[in-house]
C-alpha cells in the first residue's frame, strides 16, 4: 500500500463521492433495511489474510450503502441537517491525510492558531461582541457538558474537582422544559443528578421560560440550603424551536450570581443573518454560547463551537497539565486540550476555514435565507390543504403539523398521525420525525440540507398529501 495505491483509491473514493452526491436524489431518503440485515452480511470474525481493495470497495457498495440513511439527501427533513458541502469534504480529506492531533500548540501550531482565528471569524459572523473566545468541540452535548461543569465549579469555589460533591450542598441547574436532553445528560455526568435539574415551565408564542417561575425557583432553592449554579437558555429547541427571552434570563442570572449558558446548537448558524439576531438578544450577557456549524453552516459533522466570556474559568475546570504535556520555552500560547473534556483533538478548524472562504459570509446567508423561505412556503401549502393543521408555525426553518379528522379523540389523532408518518418514511420520497407538543403527537419538518431546492419541497408536499389521502 504505497503512494500509488493511495493515489488510485483516493481518486476512486473521490469519484464515488461526487457520483453519490449527483445521484442521491434518486435514492429513498431513509434506509430501507430491516434490523440485522447489515450484520448478517458481515463475517463474525475478522480476516486473517489481507483482502483485495476491489473486494472491500465492492462490499462497501453492496452492504454498507443500502443501510445508509442519506443525510445529504435534499429531502432529508428529519431531525436537524448535518451539512456536508463540497469544500468541507475536500478539507476533511486533507485533515485525514495529515492525521494531525491538535491537543497542544506544539503538536500542530497551525491547528491551534487557525482555530483561534476561525472561531473569531464565527464570533463576528453571529454578532457576539469582542471579549468572547471560541473553542471547537465535537458536539453541542460536549460543549454543554463543559459549560455545566464550569458553572458547577464556579458555584463551589472550584472545589468540586478536588473535594468531590460529597458533603457539598446540592448544586442546582435551571432550564426550560423544552431544552435538549443533552442538558439532562450533562447533569448526570457532572454528578449533579437529574433531581437537581429544575425544569421551568414555558409560556407564550415562543415557549420561553417563565421568568417569574425561574426566579422564584432560585430564591426558594437558596432558602432551603441548595446551591443554584447554572441557567441554560434555549435558542431553537429541538422539538418545535422553543426560544427563551435571553435578556430576561440574563438579568436573573446576574442578580443571583449564576452562570448562564445559551444552547443555540441548531439555530445559532442563522444568526449570521443580521435581520434574525433579535432571537439572540441578550446573548452578549451570557457566560457561554454554543452552536453547531455542522448542523446548518455547510460544515460536515462533527464541528461545534463554544464561545466563552471567561475562558480562564473553563481552563481552571478542565485544564490538567502533566509533565508529558508541557510546552517549554513558549509564551502566550493556547493548548485547546485544556478547553475540552477530551485530550485528543481533531483539526476541525480546517474545514471551517475552507467553507467560510469558499462560500463567503454572504453566500452562507443566502443559503440559510433560502431554507427559511422554503420552510415558510411548505407550511403555507400544508395549512391550505383540507384536513391538515399547522401546530407550530415556522421558527426559522422548523415547523410542525398534523392531520386532523372530525370525531377522533386525542389518542385516535395521535395514532392517525403516526400512521401518516410511518407511511411517509416508508415511501422514501422524504424523511420526517415526530415530536410531542402540548400532549399531541406532531410531525416535524426541518429544512436545511445544502442542496435542497423548491422541487424538493414540491415532491415532499405531494408525498404527504397523497399518502394522507390513502389513510
Amino acid at each position: 500500500m504505497d503512494n500509488t495505491w493511495l493515489r488510485t483509491w483516493s481518486r476512486r473514493a473521490a469519484d464515488w463521492g461526487a457520483d453519490y452526491r449527483r445521484t442521491v436524489r434518486e435514492r429513498p431518503v431513509r434506509a430501507q433495511s430491516a434490523p440485522g440485515d447489515i450484520a448478517r452480511q458481515v463475517p463474525a470474525a475478522p480476516p486473517e489474510a489481507a483482502e483485495a481493495m476491489e473486494a472491500i470497495f465492492a462490499d462497501f457498495e453492496k452492504i454498507v450503502v443500502p443501510g445508509i440513511t442519506h443525510w445529504q439527501h435534499p429531502r432529508f427533513f428529519a431531525y436537524f441537517p448535518a451539512n456536508s458541502s463540497p469544500p468541507s469534504l475536500v478539507a476533511e480529506y486533507l485533515t485525514a491525510a495529515m492525521g494531525a492531533q491538535g491537543m497542544l500548540w506544539q503538536t500542530s501550531p497551525a491547528a491551534t492558531e487557525l482555530e483561534t482565528v476561525v472561531t473569531q471569524w464565527l464570533r463576528q459572523m453571529i454578532g457576539l461582541p469582542d471579549g468572547f473566545h471560541g473553542v471547537i468541540q465535537d458536539t453541542a452535548s460536549t460543549a454543554t457538558f463543559a459549560a455545566i461543569l464550569t458553572g458547577r465549579e464556579k458555584a463551589l469555589g472550584f472545589s468540586g474537582n478536588t473535594k468531590g460533591l460529597a458533603g457539598q450542598p446540592p448544586v442546582r441547574v435551571y432550564a426550560s422544559d423544552q431544552v435538549h436532553t443533552s442538558i439532562d445528560k450533562a447533569c448526570w455526568m457532572a454528578g449533579i443528578g437529574q433531581e437537581n435539574l429544575v425544569k421551568v415551565p414555558t409560556a407564550g408564542p415562543h415557549l420561553a421560560m417563565d421568568a417569574g417561575a425561574l426566579e422564584a425557583a432560585i430564591v426558594a432553592d437558596r432558602a432551603s440550603g441548595m446551591l443554584p449554579a447554572t441557567i441554560v437558555a434555549a435558542l431553537g429547541g429541538t422539538s418545535v424551536g422553543a426560544s427563551d427571552d435571553i435578556r430576561a434570563v440574563a438579568g436573573i442570572a446576574r442578580r443571583h450570581g449564576l452562570y448562564l449558558h445559551v444552547d443555540a446548537a441548531w439555530a445559532g448558524s442563522a444568526m449570521i443573518c443580521p435581520e434574525l439576531r433579535y432571537w439572540m438578544a441578550g446573548a452578549e450577557l451570557a457566560d457561554s454560547f454554543v452552536f453547531n456549524p455542522h448542523k446548518w453552516l455547510m460544515t460536515n459533522f462533527d464541528c461545534s463551537v463554544l464561545f466563552l466570556r471567561d475562558p480562564d474559568a473553563l481552563v481552571r475546570t478542565l485544564g490538567i497539565r502533566p509533565s508529558y504535556l508541557a510546552t517549554h520555552g513558549k509564551d502566550g500560547i493556547l493548548n485547546y486540550s485544556e478547553w475540552s473534556p477530551q485530550l485528543g483533538r481533531r483539526f476541525r478548524a480546517l474545514k471551517l476555514w475552507f467553507v467560510i472562504r469558499a462560500y463567503g459570509v454572504e453566500g452562507l446567508r443566502k443559503i440559510i435565507r433560502g431554507h427559511i423561505a422554503m420552510a415558510e412556503d411548505f407550511a403555507r401549502r400544508i395549512a391550505a390543504e383540507p384536513g391538515f393543521e399547522i401546530v407550530t408555525p415556522p421558527m426559522l426553518s422548523l415547523f410542525t403539523f398534523r392531520l386532523v379528522r372530525p370525531g377522533l379523540d386525542a389518542a385516535g389523532l395521535d395514532a392517525l398521525n403516526q400512521r401518516l408518518l410511518d407511511a411517509v418514511n416508508d415511501d422514501g420520497r422524504t424523511y420526517l420525525t415526530p415530536a410531542r407538543h402540548q400532549g399531541k403527537l406532531v410531525i416535524r419538518v426541518q429544512i436545511g440540507q445544502t442542496e435542497t431546492a423548491l422541487e424538493d419541497i414540491d415532491i415532499a408536499f405531494a408525498a404527504i398529501r397523497d399518502l394522507a389521502g390513502r389513510l
